[in-house]
């Protein structure tokens, strides 16, 4: 029998143990490397590059790599899909819903005090209530949303003190927004009330002031205290005056619907108490006024009565007997000295 052996070179061992070694192992883990790196990069891509506006919101898009400018780049309308925006772009989102700021002393209140202004006839009186506007959010006839850019590189840009001692933006959620009309907002809301109610009369606010000034006018009680249409009139005044006001400070349409609505005014201590005294006075005059009516309607039937009784005397024998207390069975009118039995 013959045998064959296969002899296997030394030098090809070697060769095929060095494409199996070190070198390889290098290669697979440096392409690994770099799609691990792909990947990411993608993902970060993927991020960064595309957003979207639930429906309350439009966003203002601004460039921001490392190499471009920070211009508006886009607009994003509310409800949109996922927009690619560009890598490190920032989204200035801005809420199409109705806004409010509130002047309370309560302390929920955006404003945790009332505004204490002076009536035209110098009566201090605290004023609550409520503004509410909308952010010009539209995108105008030509559809470039002209005036909310002008908004966002305005005040979209720059950052606002906050009563926490730190600094929002506009566009950062319900707190920036809240920052913004802290700052910008309020002061020209007090001065507005500050004007326009400084230009009525303390009744044409409060009615029941007309009880404690100008004495010598004639005041009908029945009529203090039953509401004041006026309230409705220096509302209107005050809502339009504010739209003026707000936007000519902001320096440009950027806010619509602006509506102001009273929701209480308190009057100064002393004139509440001085109300509160005519108003205790009214209330005994009204009683006095009543007990002598009663009295005079009273004498009036006691005086048909007798009349009635002097034309039917027999008429007024049965009445009075009629009076008698049960149980009387003898009945002896002018002789005090008869004992009358009872049963």
């Amino acid at each position: 029998m013959i045998s064959i052996r296969s002899r296997h070179s030394p030098q090809t061992d070697e060769s095929a143990s060095v494409a199996h070694g070190p070198g390889r192992t290098t290669l697979i883990a440096g392409i690994a490397l770099l799609v691990s790196v792909a990947v990411i990069y993608f993902l970060v891509w993927e991020g960064e590059s595309f957003g979207s506006t639930d429906g309350g919101h439009v966003a203002i898009v601004r460039n921001g790599g490392p190499f471009d400018n920070t211009k508006i780049r886009q607009v994003l309308q509310s409800s949109s899909g996922r927009t690619n925006i560009g890598m490190y772009s920032s989204m200035h989102e801005y809420p199409t819903s109705q806004r409010f700021f509130t002047i309370s002393s309560s302390a929920n209140a955006d404003s945790n005090e009332s505004v204490t202004v002076p009536t035209s006839d110098g009566v201090n009186v605290g004023i609550e209530g409520t503004a509410y506007f909308t952010i010009n959010t539209l995108p105008g006839s030509d559809g470039s949303y002209s005036v909310l850019k002008a908004f966002d590189n305005a005040y979209g840009t720059r950052k606002f003190n906050c009563p926490d001692k730190n600094s929002r933006s506009v566009w950062e959620g319900d707190a920036g927004f809240s920052c913004f009309l802290d700052q910008i907002v309020e002061p020209v809301i007090n001065n507005d009330l500050r004007t326009s109610v400084g230009d009525v009369r303390c009744q044409d606010l409060v009615s029941s002031c007309s009880l404690v000034q100008n004495a010598t006018a004639t005041v009908d009680p029945s009529t203090v205290g039953a509401g004041n249409v006026n309230l409705a009139k220096i509302e209107a005044g005050i809502s339009s005056s504010l739209l003026s006001d707000l936007n000519e400070t902001l320096g440009g349409p950027y806010l619509t619907n602006v509506r102001f609505n009273l929701a209480k005014i308190d009057l100064d201590p002393s004139v509440q108490a001085a109300i509160s005294k005519a108003q205790s006075a009214f209330a005994s005059v009204s009683q006095s006024q009543a007990d002598l009516k009663n009295a005079q309607i009273e004498a009036r039937a006691n005086a048909a009565k007798q009349a009635g009784y002097a034309a039917c005397p027999v008429c007024a024998q049965i009445d009075l007997t009629q009076a008698l207390p049960k149980g009387i069975t003898v009945y002896a009118p002018g002789n005090g000295n008869i004992a009358i039995p009872t049963k």
